[in-house]
């Protein structure tokens, strides 16, 4: 169970995200998608000079003695599965929309306690945008948006997709849905949005793994959202395996409509389900 800790004790761990945001934010500006060096993974996903610039800068920045790390961009030695705080790390959430000049990609910062996500940070460097929060200090947005900005009232209801996923079909089966349907870069990016109230939902069709969710998780739950990897299942981090087959998230604001996105979320699995059963 996850220690309780003081408000002056979070406010320090969210100004180390914070400063760790902005300085990650600041050296990504320094680089060119036309100029910046691309190498390619086992399973074929793009990673960059950037994406190795911003691990080394937060590996310096952020784990203190008796802390642990895990980012994509780093090898995992197991070493943080002895230890009570972690943090996890993206260093660069939506390489392919970066390489593409999309301004839809971010760097995200979540600290771990006991296998909870409790604070998180999301920094988009195009738009200038931080999103910080924990259960104790709540949820800030930098710079805070215009009222216009957020969702109110009873404006639709908008889920954040995968771009990617979308491209390739896998939403059209939520077409004619009560809800609209957005496409969107970064996954941490999603969350964040989420969580300050820009939408209503995000939900993926496919795993991620702990560096991609960790801090959008700590934000949701410092909105007051809920986050799901099943029906009424709640994630855990740091685990010896870092992947979760699907995730699902709910914003505070979506109280009237949140079962029906519920069941909207876990129909996939549900059909998963009959059709293994043969119904």
């Amino acid at each position: 169970m996850t220690q309780k800790v003081s408000f002056a004790s979070r406010h320090r761990d969210m100004a180390r995200i914070e400063n760790a945001l902005r300085a990650a934010a600041d050296l990504l500006r320094r680089f060119s998608r036309a100029e910046v060096a691309i190498d390619f993974k086992d399973g074929g996903d793009p990673v960059t000079q950037a994406d190795w610039a911003v691990n080394d800068l937060l590996g310096k920045m952020l784990p203190c003695d008796g802390e642990g790390w895990l980012s994509e961009e780093s090898r995992d030695d197991g070493r943080r599965l002895n230890k009570r705080r972690v943090w996890v790390v993206d260093p660069l959430d939506g390489t392919k929309e970066f390489i593409q000049g999309i301004p839809e990609w971010c760097v995200s910062i979540g600290l771990v306690e006991d296998g909870i996500a409790v604070a998180g940070g999301v920094a988009n460097p195009t738009s200038g945008e931080i999103i910080l929060g924990s259960v104790e200090t709540g949820l800030i947005t930098k710079p805070i948006p215009s009222l216009a900005e957020k969702k109110t009232g009873n404006r639709e209801i908008v889920v954040l997709v995968s771009r990617s996923e979308h491209e390739k079909g896998e939403w059209d089966r939520y077409q004619g849905e009560f809800f609209r349907i957005l496409p969107t870069g970064s996954i941490a990016g999603r969350l964040a949005r989420v969580a300050a109230g820009f939408a209503d939902a995000t939900w993926t069709l496919g795993p991620r793994h702990e560096w991609d969710v960790a801090a959008g998780v700590a934000l949701i739950r410092a909105a007051g959202g809920q986050v799901e990897i099943a029906p009424g299942t709640e994630p855990l981090f740091n685990q010896s395996s870092t992947r979760l087959n699907r995730l699902a998230a709910f914003g505070p604001n979506c109280v009237e409509v949140l079962a029906q996105l519920r069941n909207s979320a876990w129909s996939l699995d549900s059909s998963i389900a009959h059709a293994a059963a043969g119904n």
